[in-house]
């Protein structure tokens, strides 16, 4: 018998509970006889749902995936990928392809956050995503995964000035403006494309990182794709939930490419352009992320995410202040956001 449980849902979502009778019937054909509670463990920023099953011994971890908005197909792959590569990811104990359900094994509940917003060792903790991150690297080969190719990396800036600059800020560019942004959008992708390519989670971050044993537990790797080299550095050390000051993040970026020297991964034997590839890199996703913030405020009604925006601004302001190709996105946002303009150093 299932036990009772009780799920903070508004009673218009009815199609949220029919989906929970349905993953709760699937569960007890695989667990017949058995006992569990079903609560919510996490959600992200599509339609995927997360479990947690408890036992009276263990708990596992269940994904509901609507077929209709989700495909659990490239979660098996990357797992199996990322797994064969030597990291912690969740061990895949059953799939139901049509109804869009994975029941997976449990890395606890602990994020990379939550750890360091108590306190926990960020060196130690960083060294670990460090190393799991080239090893996912070193696995890197082409054709297993999507490319990150032009069309998807200007697919990503373009939510910037529809969601950002449009529904945000509501505004609408002038000729010259959109002009203005396009040159820049060019000088991003030139850049971004011409740099080596790995395995990239692409949301590596302290709230995809659990700490677990064997460190880090990985988890919402599904849209990993084979992409620049520095993209998941990005999202580690400059992460839009968890501020760093640059000596901290020039130190582990120095670390990190140290590693991958040694490992024979495909970064610049000259620092200096290794570190403007990352920062050059750090633009093209703080964009992205500023534009995704805006359209799950304004079209997913998740507004949680404005909190966060302020940070990855001041990313995206700070690079644009230090090389003199990106000064025309930082007088753009001067101009749309009234901000006077700061002086920085130019490399």
């Amino acid at each position: 018998m299932i036990k009772s449980h009780k799920f903070d849902i508004l009673a218009t979502q009815d199609y949220i509970l029919d989906r929970i009778a349905q993953l709760e019937i699937w569960l007890q054909q695989h667990f017949p006889g058995s006992s569990f509670t079903l609560a919510p463990a996490s959600a992200d920023a599509s339609f995927r749902r997360y479990f947690r099953v408890s036992f009276s011994d263990r708990t596992l971890v269940a994904m509901d995936a609507p077929t209709q908005h989700e495909d659990c197909r490239p979660f098996l792959r990357v797992a199996e990928l990322f797994g064969a590569a030597g990291v912690h990811v969740p061990e895949v104990l059953a799939k139901d392809l049509e109804q869009g359900f994975l029941l997976l094994s449990d890395l606890g509940g602990t994020t990379y956050l939550d750890a360091l917003s108590r306190g926990g060792d960020a060196t130690a903790l960083y060294r670990d995503a460090t190393a799991a991150l080239v090893k996912i690297q070193q696995a890197s080969r082409p054709g297993a995964l999507p490319e990150y190719d032009e069309a998807l990396l200007r697919r990503e800036l373009d939510l910037f000035p529809e969601w950002y600059l449009g529904k945000h800020l509501q505004t609408v560019l002038s000729a010259e403006q959109k002009a203005a942004l396009d040159a820049v959008f060019a000088a991003i992708l030139r850049n971004n494309l011409a740099q080596p390519q790995v395995f990239v989670h692409r949301d590596y971050h302290s709230r995809n990182l659990m700490v677990t044993e064997p460190n880090p537990g990985i988890l919402d790797f599904q849209d990993a794709v084979y992409g620049p080299v520095t993209y998941d550095l990005v999202s580690l050390f400059k992460d839009a939930y968890v501020e760093w000051t640059e000596e901290q993040i020039l130190d582990w970026l120095i670390r990190y490419w140290e590693q991958a020297k040694k490992a024979d991964l495909p970064v610049d034997r000259d620092f200096a352009q290794f570190y403007r590839d990352f920062e050059w890199m750090g633009v093209q996703r703080h964009i992205k992320v500023l534009g995704i913030f805006a359209r799950l405020c304004y079209r997913d009604g998740k507004d949680g995410y404005l909190k966060d925006m302020p940070l990855v601004m001041r990313y995206l302001r700070k690079t644009c202040r230090r090389y003199g190709e990106l000064h025309p996105l930082l007088q753009l946002l001067d101009a749309l956001e009234g901000s006077a303009a700061q002086v920085g150093y130019t490399f």
